[in-house]
């Protein structure tokens, strides 16, 4: 049995012609920078959000490129963050002359650890750290709760990193009451990438900002079109960080089923857990399989929440590499988010070495994504967990 690890013709087919009859529209309408579609888009992710403002941009690395120039982030400012993420997250942060500051993981959720945030910055040389990026790893909330008081404590702005993690809600605490809120509304502001693989994915490239501050609006707006403002009026540099209207239409079409693709992640998700709960009665296998943190947080009510999106369905286990060539052979497409940590990455280390980070080193060392994409069959299911079984017998 061939199972990659994503295949998005399930969800394009359910949307395929709609799709086709509003590209040609755009293309017809010869309306294509800007325009109704991105600022539809824009609405209609504020009221998802529940924020402010959202503005449309060309991609995730640029969401957050954009937020930390609206923050005036550049050379000799310290960012801290996680050091287990996708590149982008560490990139956007040297593009711009600063220097990334890292708070190791928490090893059951993967995102970054509170209690090590608040180590760095009861450091001296955090007075120069001028932005905090927690990154909500796998489709599942940093506990941002605390980090939010730490960085109103030090003055500090929070952007999320919920490139993985659109629609993901955890539960927030303020002044002593507990409420839901979904990633992007808890800091200053959110980064959302609609890379295709994303549970809410493109035909290309796009990304949006969205804040609770009207005014950062404002500003991420100013700097997405080079700073100009009236048109030809540049009182500051920005960049070239446009969505494009194709991509804003079909994310609109996509958005309606977004919440049901969510469903049908965390539906496999919670089969993946039987069946391997199953195999561990039987057999113990060297797998250990992912923790929802927020699953139960105030009873079973709250299962219907997004608690977890699964952009990614990953486990821990032993022998990892060997693991993953078992199951190549066994056509079973599988990946590593991520295999080295950011402060490992050469581009940093031939500017300087930055300490160890002992928790996202074991993670790269033994976590494994399997395929869990909406489309993906029970028996498919199976067959992944009946090869990993079989590789450790």
């Amino acid at each position: 049995m061939n199972v990659p690890l994503l295949d998005l013709g399930p969800t394009l087919e359910e949307q395929r012609q709609e799709i086709i009859e509003k590209v040609i529209e755009v293309v017809e309408s010869t309306r294509y920078i800007q325009g109704p579609e991105v600022e539809g888009l824009e609405e209609e992710m504020c009221s998802y959000c529940n924020v402010a403002g959202a503005v449309g941009v060309s991609s995730g690395t640029d969401a957050l490129l954009v937020s930390l120039m609206a923050l005036g982030v550049g050379p000799g400012d310290l960012v801290l963050t996680t050091p287990y993420s996708f590149f982008a997250t560490m990139g956007v942060i040297i593009r711009l002359g600063a220097i990334p500051v890292f708070a190791d993981i928490d090893p059951v959720s993967f995102n970054i650890d509170p209690l090590r945030v608040a180590e760095v910055l009861a450091d001296d040389s955090a007075r120069k750290i001028k932005a905090i990026i927690p990154v909500h790893l796998y489709g599942q909330c940093a506990d941002m709760s605390p980090i939010v008081e730490l960085a109103e404590q030090y003055g500090i702005a929070v952007i999320e990193d919920a490139a993985q993690a659109i629609g993901a809600e955890a539960v927030y605490s303020s002044n002593g009451e507990k409420e839901w809120k979904k990633a992007g509304s808890m800091g200053l502001a959110g980064c959302f990438s609609f890379f295709p693989s994303k549970n809410l994915g493109a035909i290309g490239d796009g990304g949006m900002v969205v804040s609770r501050d009207e005014k950062f609006s404002d500003r991420v707006r100013l700097l997405r079109n080079h700073g100009g403002e009236p048109k030809y009026y540049h009182s500051v540099v920005g960049g070239n960080f446009r969505l494009d209207p194709i991509q804003a239409a079909v994310l609109r079409i996509k958005l309606r089923r977004l919440e049901q693709w969510h469903r049908q992640r965390r539906q496999n998700a919670e089969n993946y857990n039987a069946l391997f709960a199953e195999k561990q009665a039987l057999n113990s296998i060297p797998v250990s399989t992912p923790e929802a943190v927020y699953g139960n947080c105030n009873g079973d009510n709250d299962l219907k929440r997004n608690y977890h999106i699964y952009n990614q369905y990953i486990i821990r286990v032993e022998r990892r590499d060997e693991l993953r060539s078992w199951l190549q052979q066994q056509q079973i497409a599988t990946e590593i988010y991520y295999p080295l940590g950011l402060h490992q990455q050469k581009c940093l280390t031939d500017i300087f070495t930055p300490p160890p980070m002992a928790q996202t080193e074991k993670a790269a060392e033994e976590t494994l994504a399997l395929p869990i994409y909406p489309g993906l069959t029970p028996d498919m299911q199976e067959y992944v967990v009946k090869s990993i079984a079989q590789f450790y017998r």
